[in-house]
């Protein structure tokens, strides 16, 4: 059985239910609508954020149909943020396959992310919880306002840690945390339990931004998917802001230089990453990840040990040991 699968195994059942919320939030009388909603089932991933907030729900009690609503509202909201960021990367390929606005145009995978996210706070209200709809809404802004600051520090030439792990608390690990708090709240939790799963799933958050961010210093065939991406839109990530600020290679100059100018010729990227590599960039980031999936792990101490538990243990350890 893979990690994933035994993640999964615990809410088997729960997931078969949300399945069926998620078929029929997407249900829709717009021809149009239609075609990108079936698509972007066909592509959907492993489900990961709404498995993250039914494993809270369990943890803490117990699924209901608020939780199924909580879970199916931050699919939907993640979804929509990704739809989002095609457009503003001007992506033409997600998960294998062309992304939406490559596959119809802007206009359509606008209009149909600002319709996922409207989805996603009317599934908030169907929870009755207005915790929970405080906080899928807050994220929505919170997802907005990391793209704005990714978008700032771009225009630097270097940036710090410090705005590094800013951007990414807003961009992902918020998102995690939100997963999990709502879960929490769903099955009625204490506040001191949803502190705790807010903080886990904050943790959790960081660890797979930083496992993304180090994909990208790989070279393709090691990870088996495009790398150096970050680097081609001139995102400076945290190997290579370690890299920057602590080697004393005549190379970083250079670095300095083709980030300034935006010249990310194929073969200036490859230089960028050895570059990073070699300077100790990746290692740091491997380091500063398993950081946090310790502080992630402890937060969960409190709580009585269960089958929930042990797979949301799990998640971290499929954030940090994945190979995709």
């Amino acid at each position: 059985m893979s990690l994933i699968e035994s993640i999964r195994q615990p809410i088997s059942e729960d997931l078969k239910t949300f399945k069926v919320f998620f078929t029929e939030a997407l249900k829709t009388d717009n021809p149009l609508l239609a075609d990108v909603n079936e698509y972007i089932v066909q592509a959907s991933g492993k489900k990961l954020r709404p498995i993250l907030t039914l494993l809270s729900a369990r943890l803490c009690g117990n699924s209901t149909d608020a939780a199924y609503y909580a879970a199916l509202a931050m699919e939907l909201l993640h979804n929509a943020s990704l739809i989002h960021d095609d457009v503003v990367d001007d992506t033409h390929e997600r998960r294998g396959r062309s992304s939406i606005n490559a596959r119809w145009t802007n206009k359509v995978a606008v209009l149909s992310g600002d319709y996922m996210l409207s989805n996603s706070l009317i599934c908030g209200t169907k929870t009755e919880n207005l915790d929970i709809l405080k906080s899928i809404a807050n994220i929505g802004m919170e997802l907005s306002d990391g793209e704005l600051l990714q978008l700032t520090n771009m225009q630097k030439t270097e940036i710090s840690e410090a705005d590094y792990f800013k951007v990414i608390r807003k961009k992902t690990a918020l998102l995690f945390a939100t997963c999990t708090e709502v879960g929490a709240i769903s099955a009625k939790a204490d506040k001191k339990q949803q502190e705790h799963l807010f903080r886990f799933g904050e943790l959790l958050g960081i660890c797979f931004q930083i496992k993304d961010d180090i994909f990208d210093y790989y070279k393709d065939i090691e990870i088996g998917k495009p790398t150096g991406n970050d680097l081609q839109d001139g995102k400076v990530t945290l190997p290579l802001i370690y890299a920057l600020q602590n080697s004393k290679s005549d190379d970083r100059s250079n670095v300095i230089s083709i980030i300034h100018s935006k010249e990310f010729s194929a073969s200036n990227i490859d230089f960028i990453m050895q570059f990073a590599r070699e300077a100790g960039g990746v290692e740091y980031a491997e380091s500063k990840m398993s950081e946090y999936k310790n502080q992630a792990i402890s937060e969960l101490n409190t709580f009585e040990n269960s089958v929930y538990k042990t797979a949301l243990i799990q998640c971290v350890e499929f954030a940090t040991s994945r190979q995709y």
